[in-house]
């Protein structure tokens, strides 16, 4: 007799991550390939960084700090909270597994809105709970109030992605409020908040902030873009109440951030304005695409993040081919649309000639 796994994880999708752009230049013939597809800073990383991590990879025959002590303590006081307050992990999406092993279990529910970060119903998949996907609206914003009307007392935790990955648009400080409001204080509210530091609408809350009076809100963080350390794999969650972290560290796997990725985020931290600036130009290449693309005659929404969002419908996968034939990587999500990350000024001007190739041809984006 075959041995076979739970119905509902032979039937999951398998995560997709991003085409790699070796493999696309080889296969097209190009000397190489642009990869705007997985939301990466397109800067390399600082010197002090590097320095950090070469250090650190001289005690690689050792485990790493299991607690991610000294870590902790400086992400303690750069966000203004205790130590107790703050669960370190492998990128937050490891944390976002480990809230739900925490709160969520088989007969549960969590919500979150649809279409929002593609690991969130395979996460809740995999914890045994069931998923609840509210639709967003038609300008791809969260729909607040259809989210508090789907809760019942099964709900245990509700992700809310600000900005959202994909469509890049965020959540005005009313709006999250009254949200939060509206929420039983027996329900976790998980804050996303992955792309924070590119946002620079001052009417979009810091989470760190609203989780500071809410005890059962926590935000989610990642090293991985603003901080550009996405191949060492280091987050951490924030928790209104040291007790939410308490159970995230419970659910920690042993090891899992390396002594390689606690010394880089703390010299990341230590380089912090140096890298934020770096996320100003971010946004200031993000505002020229997306007026270049409202130009050309693309309907893109407003984005808070390191990407835009192309709101494509069926024609979605053909666009992303098109993309992938001229030597541009995107993100497609078929039926709904296309997510690009801002990268080099050269790689979003490409990207920007198909787009105004294909709105002159029968073929417009939208």
């Amino acid at each position: 007799m075959t041995v076979k796994p739970r119905a509902d994880i032979a039937a999951l999708p398998a995560y997709k991550p991003g085409r790699n752009p070796a493999d696309l230049a080889r296969e097209l013939g190009l000397p190489s390939a642009m990869k705007l597809a997985s939301n990466e800073i397109a800067f390399g990383p600082l010197p002090s960084v590097v320095d950090a991590v070469t250090k650190a990879a001289g005690t690689m025959n050792r485990y790493p700090d299991n607690g991610a002590q000294l870590l902790t303590e400086a992400l303690a006081q750069r966000n203004g909270v205790d130590a107790g307050q703050i669960a370190v992990g492998c990128g937050s999406v490891s944390l976002c597994q480990q809230l739900l092993q925490a709160y969520a279990r088989s007969g549960d529910e969590v919500i979150f809105a649809w279409r929002s970060f593609e690991a969130y119903p395979l996460l809740v998949t995999v914890s045994g709970a069931t998923p609840v996907m509210v639709p967003l609206k038609d300008r791809y914003d969260h729909d607040l109030d259809a989210m508090v009307a789907a809760i019942t007392d099964r709900t245990r935790v509700v992700f809310v992605c600000t900005p959202n990955n994909p469509t890049g648009t965020a959540i005005r400080r009313d709006a999250l409020n009254r949200f939060l409001d509206a929420i039983p204080d027996t329900v976790v509210v998980a804050l996303d908040e992955a792309y924070r530091e590119f946002v620079s609408d001052p009417d979009i809350p810091d989470g760190i902030e609203l989780a500071a009076e809410r005890p059962n809100v926590c935000v989610l963080r990642t090293f991985s873009k603003a901080y550009g350390l996405a191949g060492l794999r280091v987050g951490y969650l924030i928790a209104g109440d040291p007790a939410v972290a308490e159970a995230v560290r419970k659910t920690y796997v042993p090891f899992s951030v390396s002594t390689v990725a606690q010394a880089a985020a703390i010299a990341s931290l230590q380089a912090e304005d140096e890298l934020l600036a770096r996320c100003k130009d971010v946004v200031v290449e993000r505002e020229r695409v997306i007026a270049a693309l409202r130009e050309i005659g693309v309907d893109v929404p407003d984005s808070h993040a390191n990407f835009v969002w192309l709101p494509l419908g069926e024609a979605t996968m053909t666009f992303a081919a098109d993309c992938e034939q001229r030597g541009i990587i995107v993100r497609p999500f078929a039926g709904d649309g296309a997510r690009v990350t801002i990268g080099e000024p050269a790689e979003n001007d490409a990207f920007l000639a198909i787009v105004a190739g294909r709105q002159r041809t029968s073929e417009p984006v939208n």
